[in-house]
């Protein structure tokens, strides 16, 4: 099988279907089976995206993090069962240990469950918190743990920003340094750094902004009505924040395998997949069997054996790395721009996992490829209305109504925000949309959706 000629054509038919902006690179025993790049780093698609464009990458950021961490314990300046409270006395979360911050086993809730701290900041002090501030924040807002230490697992981007600021108070240089001297020099990681663009402004050339859509046009993160708080969180350090390319990930990726940075045994710590309290495994994704080691998602398959990993989301963002340690192989993918279509998004990306597996990949599946053509609308206009809302559920239809021939829905989130979108019919009296996997059925004066049936008010 022909891996790239499988590649090139699986991401311009998702190109067609819904714009894919990044670009790609996977390789095996180093060397670069495919590679490659479309669309563009900017919301006016005027700047084309090339292989060495410049991406964030969200949360694949941790697997510097915990790398920094780990060369701190080669220096002997922590080990990993030290209690954070030892050098952060002033937070409220005792027992929690280094450990349990890695693998995301610690229980301190996520700085996101309360975001309107950093805004405010940012709104009323018209600056953006630094992420030494996370202590403040901490302190000010006492939130409730998840649980207690070791007790179960909840991914905490909080507990990558204590890290982060462990890493500064140990080795007594700032942490964008110590990423720089330690990690990214000696990799050869010379197109990447840990920099704070919507606070700073923009050190790279070629840099793919982050780009949302909204009100079915392109627009900058930044500039977003819905995202362009985004800001108030750009000073955070361990979560987030370093920038690269295809080619740099590449670089760490031979850099981890050749034992420049980290040596296989502590990359073996790395690798090994977190416990809770009573010996139990700390399931990170129930769905695809994975723990969560330090820094990296883990998992065992039958026939390429170890393989870690790590995802990247931000507001116009999504990163993907994944390295087969025993196979030799890596997989790089670095997008700037938010999906319009679920199904091709997630079709893309189950594509090329299958053909990283030796597999034959699925076409792309959009959600135009399965509504119904002609439908019959004699019903439609009885299907509009407002409908009741059950009781617990994280996602309402609030009201069906018809807006140029189409049927469109409202609806309510778990957040209390609202939201309209487009009903696609994909069968008799059923619907989808273009944003999720959502499937809604009309019945007589009602409607039915994620085992709730609503009565029409």
């Amino acid at each position: 099988m022909d891996k790239n000629i499988m590649i090139q054509k699986l991401v311009r038919n998702y190109n067609e279907k819904d714009g894919f902006n990044g670009a790609w690179l996977y390789a095996e025993n180093g060397e670069i089976v495919s590679k490659g790049a479309l669309g563009f780093r900017n919301p006016e698609d005027t700047l084309p995206i090339t292989e060495d464009t410049i991406f964030q990458l969200a949360s694949v950021s941790k697997t510097f993090t915990s790398a920094a961490v780990m060369l701190l314990m080669r220096q002997g300046l922590l080990g990993p069962e030290d209690e954070i409270t030892k050098i952060f006395p002033e937070i409220p979360y005792p027992g929690v240990t280094v450990r349990q911050l890695l693998n995301h086993t610690s229980g301190i809730p996520d700085y996101f469950d309360d975001a309107d701290w950093f805004i405010r900041i940012w709104k009323e002090e018209k600056r953006v918190p630094g992420n030494d501030e996370i202590l403040r924040f901490l302190q000010e807002t006492k939130a409730k743990p998840y649980f207690a230490p070791g007790e179960g697992l909840k991914y905490s981007n909080t507990g990558y920003n204590l890290l982060a600021l462990l890493v500064e108070r140990l080795s007594g240089i700032p942490y964008e340094e110590f990423l720089q001297k330690n990690i990214f020099e000696p990799a050869g990681m010379t197109s990447t750094r840990c920099c704070h663009i919507r606070r700073d402004g923009v050190p790279f050339a070629n840099y793919a902004r982050a780009t949302v859509f909204e009100n079915d046009k392109c627009v900058a993160d930044i500039d977003s009505a819905e995202y362009g708080d985004v800001t108030a969180f750009d000073g955070l350090n361990g979560d987030d924040y370093v920038y690269t390319n295809i080619f740099d990930m590449l670089r760490w990726d031979r850099a981890l395998r050749d034992g420049r940075v980290l040596t296989e045994e502590e990359q073996k710590i790395m690798y090994t997949p977190g416990k809770l309290n009573n010996g139990e495994d700390a399931v990170y994704d129930e769905d695809d069997g994975l723990g969560y080691g330090f820094g990296w998602a883990v998992g065992r398959e039958e026939e390429l054996g170890l393989v870690v990993s790590h995802s990247g989301g931000m507001p116009g963002v999504a990163t993907w790395f994944e390295r087969f340690i025993d196979a030799d192989r890596v997989l790089v993918i670095l997008g700037c721009r938010d999906y319009r279509d679920v199904r091709a998004y997630l079709s893309f990306w189950e594509g090329m996992e299958a053909i990283a597996r030796d597999k034959e990949p699925e076409p792309i599946v959009s959600i135009e490829d399965i509504t119904v053509k002609d439908p019959d609308k004699s019903k439609w206009e009885s299907f509009c209305g407002k409908y009741e809302h059950p009781g617990d559920a994280e996602f309402i239809v609030d009201e069906i109504f018809l807006k140029d021939g189409e049927l469109h829905a409202n609806s309510i989130d778990e957040d209390g925000d609202e939201m309209t979108f487009r009903l696609y019919p994909i069968g008799e009296n059923e619907f989808g949309r273009k944003g999720g996997l959502f499937k809604l059925k009309i019945g007589e004066d009602c409607v039915m959706y994620d085992d709730f049936t609503c009565k029409k008010l």
